[in-house]
Order: C-alpha cells, then structure tokens, then sequence
C-alpha cells in the first residue's frame, strides 16, 4: 500500500515540478514571440487564461482554485487505501495537474486564488494548454483503459 501510495504522491509531485519549470521557460522565453515546432500544427506560444478549459468562465479562478483543493485533498485520502497501479497512477496525474495549475492561481494574481494560469502548447486544434492540464488528460485515458480492462476481465 505505501508503495502505491507512493507512486500516486510522486506522480503528482513530479508533474507539479515539470509544470512549474516549463511555465517559468514559457513566461520568458514566449513572451516576445511563438515557437514554431510544426507549421500550423504545434507552436509553443505564451497566453494566460484567468478561467478554466478553453478559456471558459473567465475569471472563475477562485471557484476553481477552491475545486483544485478539494479534488486533490479528496484524492489524497483516497490513495490511501489499496488500489489498481493504473488507477493510482491516474489520481496521481490528477493531483499533479490540479495542483499545478492551482500554484499559478495562488501566485500569479493581485488576490488569493484569483492568478492566471500559464498555457504555452498550441497544437493544432486544441486549445492552447500547459503540463499540468496534459497530465490531467492523459490520468482520464488512463482511467477510461483501467475501467475497460476491468469490465473486460
């Protein structure tokens, strides 16, 4: 159990760190200009979002810094007891990613949790996100494959 327990906490620790680092390089690096990587499929760009997914609600930043903290307190409590490593790997992704963004909206702003959120991946069709957001889709895929190898068996 505290192995697993273990993989949950650092996933979200390692995500919240990779985050944090590639936000900081975007913020200095983009400001002046985008990154092409792949004409009009990936550039790598500078924005702040003050609200949620695609810049919906703008500036919902409290409601959804209060969300962060009881989704990932409320994960947390849940890696305690014995689970699946892919369902743990996923609540470790989710708490990576809420908290990652949670640390631009308490730093970031002139009040508590009202700070905008970095984004600086531009791929293609999808809105422009950062680390924190991917780990949090990716933790859905996982759990969307978890739940169908366990119906499947």
């Amino acid at each position: 159990m505290i192995r697993r327990y273990g993989l949950g906490v650092g996933l979200a620790a390692l995500v919240v760190v990779l985050d944090a680092i590639t936000k900081r390089w975007a913020s200095i690096e983009l400001v002046d200009g985008d990154i092409v990587i792949i004409p009009n499929f990936l550039v790598l760009t500078f924005t702040e979002n003050p609200g949620a997914a695609f810049s919906m609600f703008e500036n919902a930043g409290p409601f959804f810094g209060i969300a962060a903290i009881t989704v990932s307190a409320a994960l947390l409590w849940s890696l305690r007891l014995d689970r699946p490593w892919m369902e743990t790997a996923a609540y470790g992704l989710i708490i990576g990613g809420a908290l990652g963004n949670l640390v631009d909206r308490v730093f970031r702003g002139p009040g508590l949790l009202d700070g905008k959120v970095i984004d600086w991946i531009d791929l293609w069709w999808i809105p422009t996100f950062n680390v924190a957001d991917m780990s949090i889709t990716i933790a859905v895929g996982l759990l969307l494959i978890h739940a169908w190898l366990a119906r499947s068996t």
